[in-house]
């Protein structure tokens, strides 16, 4: 199958204030997806270890305020991000398993290095109550102080590291 061409980034943005919009009006919230993971895991501890949740703060607080975490919304929009992805993958030709990194350095670093990267930024996002979908996106779309200093912040802080991380890529 022939490779369609990516999606123009600016009907691209459009299209993805167009989801934020839909979503403030169909839910009242806006787009976020460390939700979505914070309500799996609270469901997988809750499964595996169903007294550690009872005696620690965070699980029992959490539980109490959403009692199935895997009914939330926040959990099928991100289902829903997975299976998008995967089938505008294979409707555009480009689904296949390969890792993105320079030819300077190996798969495992690669991978190393993302994982890391996800931890930092799972870490960061309950810092900040957020991800950059919660925090930056939809505290932007609302006009929050705070979500144009979220972004700031995180653009700021990528721009400050891609020196030292550039050998990832080029």
């Amino acid at each position: 199958m022939k490779q369609k061409k990516y999606m123009n980034p600016y009907l691209g943005g459009t299209l993805l204030g167009l989801v934020l919009i839909v979503a403030f009006w169909v839910s009242g919230r806006g787009l976020g997806a460390s939700g979505a993971a914070k309500s799996a895991i609270v469901a997988g501890v809750n499964t595996v270890a169903p007294t550690h949740v009872e005696k620690t703060a965070f699980y029992s607080d959490y539980l109490e305020t959403h009692p199935n975490p895997l009914n939330e919304w926040l959990v099928f929009q991100m289902l829903g991000v997975i299976v998008g992805g995967f089938l505008s993958g294979a409707i555009a030709g480009r689904l296949k398993f390969k890792v993105e990194k320079s030819p300077k350095i190996t798969n495992k670093t690669r991978l190393i290095f993302a994982v890391l990267g996800g931890v930092f930024f799972g870490f960061g996002s309950q810092l900040g109550r957020g991800c950059t979908s919660g925090s930056a996106l939809t505290g932007m779309a609302v006009l929050s102080l705070s979500g144009f200093l979220s972004m700031a912040a995180i653009f700021g802080t990528a721009f400050a590291l891609a020196y030292f991380a550039r050998k990832l890529w080029i």
